[in-house]
């Protein structure tokens, strides 16, 4: 399966990330796009460590799950990779070959910079545009090891769908970005832009200049370890922990001996991991900030953000300028948002053109 092909739509996004499959279902109408319907389905623990699927049976049953209470009809999906799992690079290939001879080039080439056994992973690639040297075009490649792809294959089948098209999970928030840079000041044109994705389990800084990615990178730290100071403090089941963070009910002192410190740590977290890619690069500021992931509905961690990195920040919210089916509540839509930024690039996939 390749990593970019375009198949026929229309397609569900399903994100599998460490906690939940995220499933999303958009149609295109009228120049707008609509949430036709979405879903997000917790998964039992360690069903997925650190991005790595470890059992393929419960990530089936969420994955069916997610199907059966979204009410989708659609049965063809396209799913994504982690970035620390795909290798990506960019090469210059003569302009005036045809896609065949331009694949087999890069069959050719391609073991100069997979550090792996070509039989072991999966290869695409895709033409971005010409090159400086007008005699060329710039190309993508992206491989991934096989093991990667087919164990969301194989839960994705065993949940009776079909898998249309394997992405990457920072190209898909590229493609979602589309929609929330509108929104912000100068669109993300010719700016520097970093989105930070907070998950359960790994922050993810994705840095798009002019909308495109330049650098992105993946640490160790999410809601997860809030979940667990809960269940610690008050004594708690870790799922006991979870539902008293979404749900209430803890005491008057949990805000500022549990809250309050996990704010200040996520802050910390997003500046360390911008200092990293000041270091890594030849820009020292960034325009703008998007916040994504299930922990950027934490009330008050935009601002305590913008106060630490010194950098306008914002909620993500892709939906924002959808119309929204009328089974679906906007307000629990508008909720999940964040966390939905990955499902909503990879269900964008159907409107390629």
């Amino acid at each position: 399966m390749g990593l970019f092909r375009k198949k026929s739509p229309p397609l569900l996004g399903i994100d599998i990330s460490s906690t939940a499959v995220k499933l999303l279902e958009l149609k295109h109408q009228d120049g707008r796009f609509r949430v036709e319907s979405y879903a997000v389905e917790p998964l039992p623990p360690n069903a997925v460590v650190e991005k790595s699927i470890s059992d393929i049976d419960a990530v089936s049953e969420a994955i069916k799950g997610a199907v059966k209470r979204s009410r989708t009809r659609l049965r063809s999906a396209a799913l994504a990779v982690p970035g620390s799992a795909a290798i990506s690079k960019t090469i210059a290939m003569p302009a005036n070959l045809g896609e065949q001879e331009l694949q087999a080039q890069i069959e050719l080439q391609a073991d100069q910079y997979v550090p792996y056994p070509l039989d072991e992973v999966n290869l695409d690639f895709q033409v971005m545009g010409p090159s400086e040297d007008a005699s060329n075009v710039d190309v993508l490649l992206v491989a991934s090891r096989s093991d990667n792809v087919e164990t969301r294959v194989d839960a994705c089948e065993a949940a009776g769908l079909t898998p249309r098209i394997m992405d990457v999970e920072s190209y898909a928030t590229e493609t979602a970005f589309s929609l929330v840079a509108d929104d912000l000041a100068g669109g993300g044109r010719e700016q520097a832009v970093a989105v930070v994705d907070v998950g359960a389990t790994m922050t993810t800084l994705t840095v798009l200049n002019d909308r495109r990615i330049i650098y992105t990178r993946e640490q160790v730290f999410g809601g997860r370890q809030l979940t667990e100071e809960i269940q610690r403090r008050y004594g708690l089941s870790f799922e006991e922990a979870g539902r008293a963070k979404r749900q209430g009910g803890l005491p008057d002192s949990y805000e500022e001996e549990v809250l309050d410190p996990f704010r200040y740590a996520m802050a910390q977290q997003v500046v360390r991991s911008l200092q990293f890619f000041y270091g890594a690069s030849q820009h020292n500021t960034v325009d703008a900030l998007v916040l994504a992931g299930g922990c950027a509905s934490i009330p008050g961690v935009e601002q305590l953000i913008q106060e630490e990195s010194g950098v306008a920040t914002r909620v993500a919210n892709p939906f924002v300028n959808m119309a929204v089916s009328s089974r679906i509540k906007p307000e629990r839509l508008s909720e999940d948002a964040p966390a939905l930024m990955v499902a909503c690039g990879l269900a964008m996939r159907s409107f390629d053109a």
